[in-house]
């Protein structure tokens, strides 16, 4: 497959937006590995009845590609993969993506001062290499007893299979998060009986959704002012419920709104009390849903407030000692959001992976680049999550750093560029020390935030615009880079 100055692992947005980044900055030597046969990332993936954006549609596209032709103030899931296709050839980069390649692993030379990605379809080398395969990449499947014994239909949400007709059929439902709260309320009517499982009641707020007029979207397309008064007022608002994040006596106020759409949607007591939380509102990935407390009230629809602790046959048992038979399992479980697939695939010159380094608990330089893998960078990495920014904004001030970065080593000749090991655990220690102030860490419940050590690797303890300003900025200050086999400051 030959030598490229960078390779890109992944075609989603992240993918897709770093591609267009390296064209705009005149670097035209890349190509985009992509294990699918289409562009898309999660959107491409996630196909179950429902799937929506939980972000607002103007917020949630490229800053350099605006879509001025929303259907919905909360787009749905083929509305968005067809924008990031459009804005792909658009933009002149799916020429550069390589379909159905997988990469199997990645290996640092350090004698070449290259990459080496061995793939399904070949070796190629590299520069740089980004990885950016992103963290709703591969989705989780809890390991129960007995499952892969169970005689009906299994699948994910991530992996819908929508040739299996759920018409009729006993369907469980295991986990409540949020693909659950949207393709709940689009199956149960279908089926003969739901029984959903839920480990943790989640807070669920209204969704203000609804479909946007011919007349709205002509004016929203035609007046870039009434479309950037409308985006600024949007964004004010999730800043606004980001400042509640960060002081969690704001969540507990404002947790009569969902303590409201429960009362109003769930008249029956002891349901009520099942789906109630026990934690501030904001310690879990915020929810809504307009209709998903009204299909958990259906007379065939039965809540479970346990966890599945066993399949026997055709039987689901839960902790609270609850056998339910169905025909079917659907896991609205999530993804290996801080245990990625890809750090088990990327290694550095001696042969130790990101996992390796890791230890189970996710570090990066601004989510971007890791001590010990030159010339190397994640995107969406650890440490950047919030619970209300678009991830286009996260990912685009990564972008603006990390291109800078591999535009200025080009430039300058340098043969390899690595974030000095000080800086990285700097930066790491000034989050964790963030950290317990923020709901997320003191809202008193236990969430994909937390890796396996107990150590929140995924949140951003600050404002976006702090965000935008630090992820943004390439300081060479902090890098250090090898010219001659001779190690030097990059500044």
């Amino acid at each position: 497959m030959g030598e490229h100055r960078v390779v890109v692992i992944g075609a989603g947005i992240s993918g897709i937006g770093a591609a267009i980044a390296l064209r705009r900055r005149g670097i035209t030597d890349f190509v985009v590995l992509e294990k699918a046969e289409s562009l898309g990332g999660t959107w491409r993936a996630n196909t179950y009845p429902g799937c929506a954006c939980d972000v607002p549609s103007l917020l949630y596209s490229y800053s350099f590609a605006r879509n001025r032709d929303w259907s919905r103030l909360f787009a749905g899931q083929r509305e968005i993969r067809d924008y990031i296709e459009h804005t792909a050839d658009a933009q002149g980069v799916t020429s550069h993506v390589r379909f159905g390649v997988e990469v199997l692993r990645a290996d640092w030379d350090d004698a070449d001062a290259r990459w080496t990605i061995t793939t399904t379809a070949g070796t190629v080398r590299a520069h740089f290499l980004v990885a950016a395969a992103g963290p709703w990449n591969e989705p989780l499947v809890p390991e129960i007893p007995g499952l892969s014994q169970f005689p009906g239909e299994v699948f994910h949400s991530a992996r819908w299979n929508h040739d299996y007709d759920l018409r009729g059929k006993r369907v469980a439902v295991v986990g409540t998060g949020a693909s659950a709260v949207q393709f709940v309320p689009k199956i149960a009517p279908d089926v003969a009986r739901l029984h959903l499982y839920q480990r943790t009641a989640q807070w669920v707020l209204p969704k203000p959704d609804r479909h946007l007029s011919a007349t709205e979207r002509r004016l929203l397309a035609r007046l870039p002012g009434a479309r950037r008064l409308v985006e600024t007022i949007e964004y004010g608002l999730m800043e606004a419920l980001g400042l509640g994040f960060r002081h969690p006596w704001i969540m507990r106020r404002l947790q009569w709104i969902g303590r409201a759409q429960l009362r109003a949607q769930v008249r029956d007591p002891r349901l009520r009390r099942a789906l109630t939380p026990d934690y501030t509102l904001g310690c879990k990935r915020l929810l809504m849903s307009n209709t998903y407390y009204p299909a958990l009230t259906r007379p065939d629809v039965e809540v479970h407030p346990a966890a599945v602790q066993e399949i026997r046959g055709s039987t689901v048992i839960a902790r609270d000692g609850s056998e339910t038979e169905v025909d079917a399992i659907v896991f609205g479980t999530g993804f290996h959001i801080l245990d990625m697939p890809i750090a088990g695939r990327v290694f550095d010159g001696q042969g130790r992976s990101l996992d390796e380094h890791w230890q189970g608990s996710p570090r990066a330089y601004l989510g971007s680049s890791v001590a010990g893998f030159p010339n190397a960078f994640v995107l969406l990495g650890p440490s950047l999550g919030t619970g209300h920014t678009s991830a286009f904004l996260i990912l685009e001030a990564q972008l603006d750093h990390v291109v800078t970065a591999i535009d200025t080593a080009l430039r300058h000749g340098w043969r390899t560029l690595e974030v000095r090991r000080e800086a990285q655990d700097a930066f790491d220690d000034e989050v964790q020390a963030a950290l317990p102030g923020t709901v997320y860490n003191s809202g008193g419940c236990r969430s994909y935030f937390f890796d396996v050590n107990g150590r929140n690797s995924f949140n951003w303890p600050w404002s976006s615009a702090a965000l935008r300003r630090r992820v943004s900025a390439f300081d060479p200050d902090v890098y250090a880079v090898t010219r001659d086999d001779e190690r030097v400051p990059a500044g």
